[in-house]
């Protein structure tokens, strides 16, 4: 084999190989656990929550999710929406602090649901929907630690806090954030129809910015592989035109 076409293959390795270290790094940023929409005004009322589990293991199936919920600032009025091939298992918790509605006091939430029964093979998704009655005005987030078992006995513990300002741990937990309420909202904490429309208007605008971000992340990943790609090409061009200058 001649020193030019050992040098085009290194070249060609080494690009392929950085090429699928970029797609790699890209895959394993979208495998978390997250909930959607990623935000709800506080307080907010007749809502759904989509907990979306992705597979990221390659010889194994998820068989089991576990999503907790949280107690010291609860979800009321929580129902599962029936997941084809899936079960699911509620449980609740008596509340430390009763909570008054119009509707009478309120004295245990969910705080965990299971669902078993189904798969999640490897290169797919689920989404679990869960439509809540009201969520909490007297906190800026709710953090849903979530349990993700494997076929092969592996659990991966979606449970770690993002600081704010700082880095994304490995196993961040999903993390709905609570805005400030909608200025419809009168002083028994109810949201009016004009309300209620605007606060569906805000979610809508909410996850049509997040596909853009996604769409924009994508699009940047897409635009680095190209770069590696050219710059593996401009290396093998170099080597060609210094091997032909060698013979010369």
């Amino acid at each position: 084999m001649s020193p030019t076409s050992t040098t085009l293959r290194r070249a060609g390795f080494v690009a392929a190989l950085t090429t699928a270290g970029v797609l790699t790094a890209a895959g394993a940023a979208f495998a978390h656990v997250t909930v959607h929409p990623e935000s709800y005004a506080k307080g907010a009322t007749d809502g759904v929550l989509t907990f979306r589990v992705p597979n990221e293991e390659d010889t194994a199936s998820t068989t089991k999710v576990q999503v907790f919920l949280p107690t010291d600032h609860p979800v009321l009025g929580v129902l599962v929406t029936p997941q084809s091939g899936w079960t699911a298992k509620v449980t609740t918790t008596k509340l430390k602090t009763p909570i008054k509605t119009d509707d009478g006091t309120i004295t245990d939430a969910v705080s965990e649901i299971t669902w078993t029964g189904g798969r999640i093979r490897h290169g797919e998704f689920q989404d679990f929907n869960v439509a809540f009655g009201q969520l909490p005005d007297d906190t800026d987030q709710l953090e849903f630690k979530t349990l993700q078992t494997y076929s092969d006995g592996n659990v991966v513990r979606w449970i770690e806090e993002t600081p704010k300002g700082g880095e994304e741990p490995e196993n961040p937990a999903p993390v709905l954030t609570l805005t400030a309420k909608d200025t419809g909202e009168d002083s028994s904490g109810e949201t009016s129809g004009a309300a209620s429309s605007s606060s569906s208007g805000s979610d809508a605008k909410s996850s049509t910015a997040s596909s853009k971000s996604s769409d924009s992340t994508a699009r940047g990943l897409g635009i680095a592989g190209l770069i590696v790609g050219v710059l593996g090409l401009a290396a093998a061009g170099f080597a060609l035109a210094r091997g032909r200058s060698a013979r010369s």
